[in-house]
């Protein structure tokens, strides 16, 4: 979050408004609704995420086990079978729509 001092955004009426409200105190504001990203989308958290959750599934599927899957991506057994129900239940909605 970045800081911004009032006289150098806001018209001077408005600063007056405000200090009616809340004079010398912080105040958030938030932004617009269409200005709003999900998570991990600025950093690329989300992608990184997704594509290594479709390469365990598709390991799973080769027959790789889900002990070897948990090491190779420093992963819990039981957080890689909830990726594989994950991709499971995606592919098969992926595949459910091109009918």
């Amino acid at each position: 979050m970045k800081y911004y001092k009032t006289e150098n955004v806001l018209p001077e009426k408005l600063i007056t408004l405000i200090q009616e409200y809340i004079d010398g105190g912080y105040i958030y504001i938030p932004k617009k609704q269409e200005s709003h990203k999900a998570w991990g989308e600025n950093s690329g958290t989300k992608s990184y995420i997704y594509k290594r959750n479709q390469t365990i599934f598709c390991r799973y599927q080769s027959g790789v086990s889900t002990t070897q899957l948990a090491k190779e991506n420093y992963l819990s057994e039981s957080s890689i079978r909830r990726i594989v129900s994950q991709e499971k239940k995606r592919a098969f909605s992926t595949c459910s729509s091109l009918r």
